[in-house]
């Protein structure tokens, strides 16, 4: 697909996805992972769109990543877990929140070091009982933040130094010293807020010039911040619930948005009728390889 039209949202993919999440984009493969979090699905398709798939999985999947030695690592109801896309069984790693029936797993990346970043969240998203953890490379998990209502976007500034990680009951995302040797994420700061008439920060993603691209849930809208935090560009989606973003395509300069259609009203889907579709921007910019799972089954 050839986009001329800088900053426009066109669907590649009308896959009319319930809760459609987590795009991650293969260089090797060419190809773009997204999720349908209660469709109980993973999509995969070209970065135009073609050859789709889609691969039912046996419980809600929260987000997925892909490992270095091959496969995907996926964060399902039930806890994180190896996935096999081919129909095997899943090989699970971890539950830390097995007491707790009500919270799922959510959105989750990989840091540069191949550490799994993974927040858990109230399914109801009313109470702040989520967390934030960390997979590390001998598949330990460790609770980096507690009192969490709605785990989300997660990313990197392209030196390392700095995490973002968003909360989306408080329309915030925050900002952490990081140091990528040690995977310590330190002295928590509020990075960007957004207006109550704009939605809440969903997914978000960082450019190669270290601008951090946010997904505004029930805010028809991508947001750019530049490093400080202030709003550098907003694009216009034509659905009301852009849920993730992610850089991909040879160059790694298409922007794709994934959103979703779960809880809208009839007179809403009417107006949005390109709701849970798959959407792909061409904003000027190039991101970031995506980095993998580094650790190994036992």
């Amino acid at each position: 697909m050839n986009i001329n039209i800088r900053n426009e949202a066109h669907c590649i993919w009308e896959a009319n996805a319930l809760l459609g999440e987590g795009p991650v984009w293969c260089a090797d493969s060419g190809v773009l992972y997204w999720i349908d979090i209660k469709g109980r699905a993973v999509h995969r398709c070209r970065a135009d769109g073609g050859e789709r798939q889609t691969i039912e999985v046996p419980e809600e999947i929260g987000c997925l990543a892909i490992c270095e030695k091959g496969g995907i690592v996926a964060a399902l109801r039930s806890g994180i877990a190896f996935l096999d896309l081919n129909g095997g069984p899943a090989e699970m790693i971890v539950n830390p929140e097995a007491h707790m029936p009500a919270n799922r797993f959510n959105d989750g990346k990989c840091d540069r070091r191949g550490r799994l970043w993974v927040g858990t969240m109230d399914d109801a998203g009313e109470k702040p009982t989520g967390a934030l953890y960390r997979l590390t490379f001998d598949l330990k998990i460790h609770k980096v933040l507690s009192g969490v209502a709605i785990a989300n976007g997660l990313g990197w500034s392209p030196d390392d130094k700095t995490m973002y990680f968003t909360d989306s009951v408080h329309r915030t995302i925050f900002a952490f010293d990081y140091d990528i040797e040690a995977g310590q994420a330190e002295n928590r700061r509020i990075f960007a807020q957004v207006p109550g008439d704009q939605g809440s920060p969903d997914g978000l993603t960082v450019d190669r010039e270290g601008y951090v691209w946010s997904a505004h849930w029930d805010g028809w809208r991508v947001t750019r911040y530049d490093p400080s935090g202030g709003v550098d560009r907003v694009i216009a989606m034509p659905v009301p619930r852009p849920t993730s973003c992610m850089f991909g395509g040879d160059g790694l300069d298409r922007l794709f948005v994934t959103s979703a259609s779960i809880d809208l009203t009839r007179d809403q889907l009417a107006k949005a009728p390109l709701s849970g579709g798959l959407f792909v921007i061409a904003p000027g910019v190039a991101g970031l390889p995506e980095p993998r799972f580094a650790g190994r089954r036992p």
